[in-house]
């Protein structure tokens, strides 16, 4: 949520960075606004009363002491009348802090001065490609999705089955090969710093608030009615939460978590040929990368993430490019965001394996998330996050560029993971 200290002091900063977003806030900035400065108009008649009152309460004791009652009833009369009157501009107050609020939550994050103008992924811009490994096939090479079939390793139709599109069952040498790369993230994560955990895959309304998922995505996750929890679309959400109402101590910044959950989005609406196979799935395994920031530092550690995403696609030997995304195309907490797509050699399409992102304030304003300097007030901390990575196009690239005549190939770093060097 972006800060309304912030908003009351740049608002014309505010409504052209919130262009960037294709976001016309001029109408909700002002009325903020407005209505901010109303609120604080009745805090100043409130504190008024108040002080009238406790002046009041002092002269009504000494009155009564001195024995002159009429005198002293007229005043209590006053201060009857003055509770009245401040319980008037309490609830007034209230109810624009109410209204503020609901417009704040409406608002996305600011974008970075980095971010480029546009509206569609189209206008993203490309800032590195990788070609060292990209994969000469024949003609003949198929889809990701027919060599599961044809090699038994993943059974869309058995997923479909037990729980509908977007399931898959993975296999043998499919399900080895989902695990070992699920240990091969983990593992480098903890050799760069990150500390690992296991979060819950259900989450209440706050964690949802707290990263920006409610009130902006509930169509896009799954919701369990009767108790009111939702499955995580990724693992930044029950990470990040961790650190929800917590004053952290500058000297341990930045604070590095990593952790493997399955994620579960329903992407409603999507069908076509670009979402066949692992290209789009309601339920998959990924790896997660989070961290906590001084607002010195966060865009530095960004940079830092960036590339330690790319090193595992290097070892992985996939060839890639580093996407900054447009206005148009960012999320709605997100004020810079790197996705990095691998190219599919049989599909001949670029797919989206990870977004790395800088939040800035955005969620630890939710969240209530902050650092303390020795003894000084607390400040807002930066949030990050990034996956490291997102598994099903990740397969689905493996197999692909990978595929020979006589089986999918392993990549010599993955082999110690899998056990065996070849599919066949």
């Amino acid at each position: 949520m972006i800060q309304l200290a912030y908003i009351r002091e740049n608002k014309e900063d505010v409504i052209a960075r919130l262009a960037v977003k294709n976001i016309d806030a001029r109408e909700s900035i002002g009325a903020i606004i407005g209505m901010d400065a109303d609120k604080r108009k009745y805090q100043t008649e409130l504190e008024t009363l108040l002080a009238e009152q406790n002046t009041l309460a002092r002269q009504i004791g000494e009155l009564f002491k001195s024995g002159k009652k009429a005198e002293a009833e007229d005043l209590r009369n006053r201060s009857t009348a003055i509770k009245e009157m401040t319980k008037g501009l309490e609830d007034k107050q209230a109810d624009l802090e109410k209204k503020v609020q609901d417009l704040l939550l409406q608002l996305p994050n600011l974008p970075s001065p980095l971010v480029p103008s546009g509206k569609t992924a189209e206008d993203n811009e490309v800032v590195f490609l990788d070609e060292s490994a990209m994969p000469d096939l024949p003609a003949t090479a198929l889809p990701h999705w027919e060599l599961c079939t044809r090699y038994d390793i993943i059974d869309f139709e058995l997923g479909n089955k037990i729980a509908g599109a977007g399931f898959p069952v993975y296999k043998g040498k499919g399900a080895r090969l989902q695990r070992a790369l699920i240990n091969f993230f983990l593992d480098h994560a903890g050799r760069a710093g990150y500390n690992e955990v296991q979060p819950p895959i259900l989450i209440n309304e706050d964690s949802g608030f707290g990263t920006g998922q409610l009130p902006d995505k509930e169509g896009q996750m799954y919701h369990v009615g009767i108790d009111n929890l939702y499955l995580i679309p990724t693992a930044e959400v029950p990470v990040t939460n961790i650190f929800r109402d917590t004053i952290v101590k500058a000297e341990d910044l930045p604070i590095r978590c990593t952790a493997y959950t399955p994620c579960f989005r329903r992407e409603a609406g999507s069908y076509g040929a670009h979402v066949r196979g692992l290209n789009r799935l309601h339920q998959f395994d990924k790896v997660e990368i989070v961290q906590v920031a001084h607002p010195d530092q966060s865009y530095t550690i960004l940079e830092e993430m960036r590339q330690y995403v790319a090193g595992l696609l290097k070892m992985l030997e996939l060839p890639f490019r580093t996407l900054r995304l447009c206005g148009g195309d960012m999320s709605f907490a997100s004020a810079l965001t790197y996705d990095i797509e691998v190219w599919s050699a049989a599909q001949q399409r670029w797919l989206e394996v990870s977004s790395v992102s800088n939040f800035e304030t955005f969620q630890a304003n939710r969240l209530k998330l902050r650092y303390r300097e020795g003894n000084g007030k607390p400040q807002l901390a930066h949030t990050l996050n990034g996956s490291a990575l997102a598994l099903p196009r990740i397969v689905a690239a493996l197999l692909e560029n990978n595929q020979q005549e006589d089986g999918i190939r392993i990549p010599p770093a993955l082999i110690p993971y899998t056990g065996f060097d070849k599919i066949t």
